[in-house]
């Protein structure tokens, strides 16, 4: 059976029918998107839809981007700009997403309304589900409880075109961030995200305005994002756990958690005020207490130490009020509290001690705050960080380690994938090991000279392929570990115990 002649019109008329079915657009809408997409297309009129709907990916959306790059209405490097301005036209308008979201909630439940929101983010490919498929994922077993280790796949590599076209695009204001609320609806550019398919729910936190919306990169189940209304840098204060605690308020069925407001120890947009939270599957949240203490002070509090790779207090009481209190307390404690003896010092020309705070909520429990202690202070030895990995470790990660490592989830770059099966080569013999050639810096594995000299002492090089990956995932496994612990303020080595005992007890709390 001959090939069906693809026509640019069945295929728009096949996007505004998934749009109605999908999105449960109004008819106004649509009527409204469809004479949009003819106008873009330079079409007289619309066309037929098929009789059965083809698959949204292959069968709808990629047909019609390779019509238009072929027609010249974008170039390939902008297909993926062009592909979200034509979703955000047939998309709900952003006011039908907060009533659809709120009579939802309001009827069948605050989980359902979250539920709407992601599968309406995920079917727009704000989400872009064939994308982040391509992660590698594991579970790294570990003494202190297991990591999830993911290998970022989904945000592919830039071609030195691309990055050179860049280099000569006007550099603007605005958007202020990528995590402004004006982002909503913005086209974007080669070094900018489009967001015409991003969709936002206003919320009110400690009297204030913010937005709830998910992360188009899910590093975790039903990863979402709260960001207040004004941009302001990020900061972690007393007013920080009465917002955390009024979103899992909001939100029981989830955890919230703020990055770090310091350098080193804070997330990558230290620009705007944000949380991060979702489903309760980040493996810190599911550790027992290591020690427990209570205070006189604050009676209707639990407080541990968490058998955890840093150094995390938890706190859990029904006494709303009091457990902000002694979150404050904690907080206000530690942005002064140094021990020379284990390397922490509160202030040097600038502050180096802050929190990384998670809230959840659980019906037997009551709420739950994770006071995760940081310290970002350098010095000649450790110029990336004290308490950050070590330059032996940084060509598996680098970067910050964040409120998403720091909890056991851990983002490896996406280089590693080439870099692993290169290692492999090696391990099992197929390529030669010629460290004279590796020691070049401007060879691919030159920051994985020690990880290949190590496994090559430890098991040959004569693996079978199925030995040699997992010579190298036990390698990774081992170092994750190893940055937890490295980020540990107080290490969990007699030392290091008494020290966060010393420290609690000049609190005041005492151990039970």
């Amino acid at each position: 059976m001959p090939k069906k002649k693809f026509s640019i019109a069945t295929a728009l008329a096949n996007l505004v029918v998934y749009a109605e079915k999908t999105f449960h657009a109004n008819r106004f809408d649509l009527i409204y998107a469809n004479n949009q997409l003819l106008s873009l297309f330079s079409l007289p009129e619309p066309g037929e839809a098929d009789k059965t709907l083809p698959d949204f990916q292959s069968g709808i959306i990629e047909p019609i981007i390779e019509y238009a790059i072929e027609e010249g209405l974008c170039k390939p490097e902008e297909s993926l700009l062009f592909e979200t301005r034509i979703l955000g036209i047939v998309m709900p308008p952003p006011s039908q997403v907060i009533s659809t979201f709120d009579a939802i909630a309001a009827t069948d439940g605050i989980k359902k309304a979250t539920d709407y929101l992601n599968e309406l983010s995920i079917h727009s490919n704000y989400i872009r589900m064939p994308d982040i498929n391509k992660n590698i994922r594991w579970t790294a077993p570990g003494v202190k409880g297991d990591l999830t280790i993911t290998i970022n796949l989904s945000k592919p590599e830039k071609d030195n075109k691309q990055v050179a076209m860049e280099r000569l695009l006007p550099q603007t204001s605005y958007p202020k961030c990528k995590l402004c609320i004006e982002n909503m609806g913005y086209a974007g550019a080669l070094n900018y995200p489009a967001r015409q398919t991003l969709r936002v729910i206003p919320i009110m936190l400690n009297d204030e305005l913010w937005h709830f919306q998910f992360s188009p990169y899910v590093y975790f189940d039903n990863h979402c994002i709260a960001l207040s209304d004004e941009h302001r840098p990020m900061a972690i204060t007393a007013q920080t756990f009465t917002r955390l605690l009024d979103f899992v308020d909001l939100f029981p069925h989830y955890f919230i958690g703020s990055n770090a407001d310091l350098p080193i120890v804070g997330g990558s947009i230290l620009a705007h005020d944000h949380f991060q939270g979702g489903s309760k599957v980040l493996p810190m949240l599911n550790r027992p207490a290591k020690k427990l203490f209570m205070s006189h002070a604050f009676p209707d509090v639990s407080i541990a130490v968490l058998d955890w790779y840093n150094s995390v207090i938890r706190l859990t009481s029904e006494n709303r009020p009091q457990l902000e209190k002694i979150a404050s307390y904690i907080l206000q404690n530690w942005r002064n509290y140094s021990d020379e003896a284990n390397g922490i010092f509160a202030k040097t020309s600038e502050p180096h001690n802050t929190i990384t705070p998670i809230a959840a909520y659980n019906e037997e429990s009551g709420y739950s705050l994770y006071l995760i202690l940081r310290n970002n202070r350098t010095d000649e030895a450790h110029p990336y960080g004290i308490f950050h990995p070590t330059e032996d470790m940084h060509n598996i990660k680098k970067e910050g380690i964040g409120l998403i490592e720091a909890m056991g989830i851990f983002i490896l770059p996406g280089r590693l994938f080439e870099e692993i099966r290169d290692i492999s080569d090696i391990l099992t013999g197929r390529k030669p090991l010629n460290f004279a050639e590796l020691s070049q810096e401007d060879h691919k594995l030159f920051k994985h000279m020690g990880m290949i000299a190590q496994l090559a002492n430890d098991y040959g090089l004569n693996l079978t392929d199925a030995a040699a990956e997992e010579a190298i995932v036990g390698y990774i496994n081992n170092t994750c570990v190893k940055i937890l612990n490295c980020t540990a303020v107080f290490k969990d080595t007699p030392e290091g115990n008494i020290a966060f005992d010393t420290y609690l007890k000049k609190m005041n709390f005492q151990q039970l």
